[in-house]
């Protein structure tokens, strides 16, 4: 069950925390880890409105755990360097849990998580170029609750590229979209609905320069998990059969019907 209008967001962060732990550089930016800036960015922006814990790839099971997921109304998922190390296990039960309602933001080079090629159905591949460009993020819808209160564009003095083409399916929604100092463009800001879930991909935040301490990229982020949290109970969507005759009230079915009919028909005696 998400939380309610007058009860606080529950907001979970993922950080891989890899780079912080190896590259003084990237530890001089992000002192206590690249989750904890962004939590702090997401409490700066919502305050009482949001409570907000952070978990590590290096945590038991990730920190994602049946529990912690099904307490939580928002997840935003930061990796890079160690998506292989992600057990399938954990990414099919964070993919349960935004079919069931869960919301999610994929931040940066969360778009080559297992988790986001899961729920994109596609390779999720861009250009890059690592090389301090100049990055302008346009909105392109106005009215999206995402967009409220920050500039158009956002200007960020130092990022890394991303560019197109964007192995991504159609987005849903079209949110910001990015320009560099190369002349690329990249659609930087999508949201996507899969199953009760809703979904926010951004990409500015890269480890080597401070965007995620960027009051505008903050603002959009916190903006981001108030928009994905959901009002309805979490269910995961399930296959129903209907009766001639009782027209309103299904049969549900947790697997393929073949498996179903099987666990209901005893098999017949081998003589």
């Amino acid at each position: 069950m998400s939380s309610s209008t007058t009860s606080p967001l529950r907001v979970v962060v993922w950080g891989e925390n890899r780079h912080e732990q190896v590259e003084p550089h990237v530890a001089a930016i992000y002192p206590d880890g690249m989750h904890a800036t962004i939590a702090d960015g997401i409490g700066e922006n919502l305050a009482d409105g949001a409570s907000i814990t952070t978990v590590t790839l290096d945590d038991p099971e990730h920190g994602l755990t049946e529990e912690v997921l099904a307490a939580t109304d928002v997840l935003v998922w930061w990796g890079h360097a160690a998506h292989g190390e992600v057990a399938d296990e954990v990414v099919d039960r964070v993919h349960r849990h935004v079919l069931s309602g869960m919301g999610l933001l994929v931040l940066h080079s969360g778009h080559w998580s297992k988790i986001f090629g899961k729920l994109m159905g596609t390779t999720c591949t861009l250009r890059w170029r690592n090389d301090r460009d100049r990055e302008l993020v346009w909105t392109v819808d106005a009215t999206h609750p995402i967009t409220q209160g920050v500039p158009n564009p956002i200007v960020i003095d130092a990022q890394e590229m991303y560019g197109e083409t964007f192995d991504i399916p159609a987005p849903d929604e079209l949110i910001f979209i990015s320009s560099f100092s190369g002349g690329e463009v990249f659609r930087s800001g999508c949201t996507f609905r899969r199953g009760h879930g809703k979904i926010f991909f951004f990409s500015p935040g890269d480890q080597d320069y401070p965007v995620y301490h960027h009051k505008d990229v903050r603002r959009v982020i916190a903006n981001g998990v108030r928009w994905a949290a959901s009002d309805f109970p979490r269910e995961v969507p399930t296959l129903l059969r209907y009766d001639s005759g009782d027209f309103f009230n299904g049969h549900g079915y947790g697997r393929a019907i073949a498996d179903a009919d099987a666990e209901q028909t005893p098999e017949p005696a081998r003589g």
